[in-house]
């Protein structure tokens, strides 16, 4: 895998990622930040977002769950020293489907947490990772 990263000045950057897609990360406004583009720490917790989602509803669609939404959000806390490492975090699901199963949700988010994201494994390292999620049913 392969980014090619550009500063676009003061403290703002584009990333070009090895699919093609092209993105603006910016500092803060006390380091010269312009609001062009999220930090790079949201990055990170919008990649790990991105992945658990991901494999969350794979694992669901996969064993024929019929799942119709999914949404994540993440709270995290950083070391207030540098390097300011993630020290926690919680990510919550809200799945939403047709006769969704508390236990299915359950592994699934387990499964992704334990075995699949990569972005979870790594940031576990430094940040204790703690998981919840409510199911909607739908019509």
């Amino acid at each position: 895998m392969k980014v090619a990263v550009e500063w676009e000045g003061e403290v703002a950057f584009s990333a070009t990622t090895e699919s093609g897609h092209r993105l603006v990360m910016d500092g803060p406004a006390e380091h010269g930040g312009r609001g062009l583009g999220p930090r790079p720490t949201e990055m990170v917790l919008a990649g790990l977002g991105g992945c658990t989602s991901f494999d969350v509803v794979h694992i669901l669609r996969k064993g024929r769950a019929d799942v119709r939404a999914c949404s994540t959000r993440i709270e995290a806390d950083r070391a207030p020293e540098d390097p300011k490492v993630f020290t926690r975090i919680h990510v919550h699901f809200t799945v939403s489907g047709r006769g969704l199963k508390e236990s299915v949700v359950e592994r699934a988010i387990r499964l992704s947490a334990e075995t699949y994201c990569s972005v979870s494994i790594m940031l576990e390292k430094t940040a204790a990772i703690s998981h919840s999620f409510e199911i909607v049913e739908v019509d």
